[in-house]
């Protein structure tokens, strides 16, 4: 199956090196969830924040289907 992943800000560097800031297509297994993709990716799970999947808020447990837009947002701080 094939996900378009986007991470953003702190999380763009786990990445594969040739999607330099456009959404990366990975491939996965049929009923892998978000957890395993980022998993393969080596995101570390405490930086993991916000995990929006087709554009709703989704957690880690959240399995992936064909075609699935993946967006994960590290934790923000500001004022």
């Amino acid at each position: 199956m094939k996900i378009e992943v986007n991470l953003y800000a702190s999380l763009a560097k786990y990445l594969p090196k040739n999607s330099e800031g456009k959404p990366c297509i990975m491939e996965v297994g049929e009923g892998a969830n978000v957890r395993q993709l980022l998993e393969q990716l080596k995101v570390p799970s405490d930086v993991v924040k916000i995990i929006f999947l087709n554009g709703a808020h989704a957690g880690t447990d959240a399995t992936l289907k064909d075609g699935d837009r993946l967006g994960v947002f590290p934790p923000v701080a500001g004022g």
